[in-house]
């Protein structure tokens, strides 16, 4: 994906685009956001005020905080996870560890 010029905003499509190529490249970013999208709307959007808020204090950059709120949003978090869905292996599948 291309990215934007400088100072110009994303789209909705642009950021979700964005998050399911972070999550095609670590696997630990597709767990997150899968246990995220997997969240009651409300609960998620609670949840990530809270995280903002953590990473506000630490001076995140304005994109991780952009991205935040992006998932806040049904529709995002809707196609985000239809789109991460689309790549997550099955069940039994290489990805997932033997029974213990």
């Amino acid at each position: 994906m291309s990215r934007p010029a400088l100072g110009r905003t994303m789209s909705p499509d642009e950021y979700v685009d964005a998050m399911a190529e972070a999550a095609a490249r670590d696997e630990s970013i597709s767990r997150v956001l899968r246990e995220i999208l997997s969240l009651d709307g409300a609960v998620r959007s609670s949840m990530l005020d809270l995280v903002a808020a953590h990473l506000r204090v630490h001076t995140a950059a304005g994109d991780v905080l952009d991205c935040i709120d992006m998932l806040k949003r049904e529709a995002i978090a809707q196609r985000l996870g239809e789109r991460l869905a689309a790549r997550t292996p099955a069940p039994g599948g290489p990805a997932t560890p033997p029974p213990v």
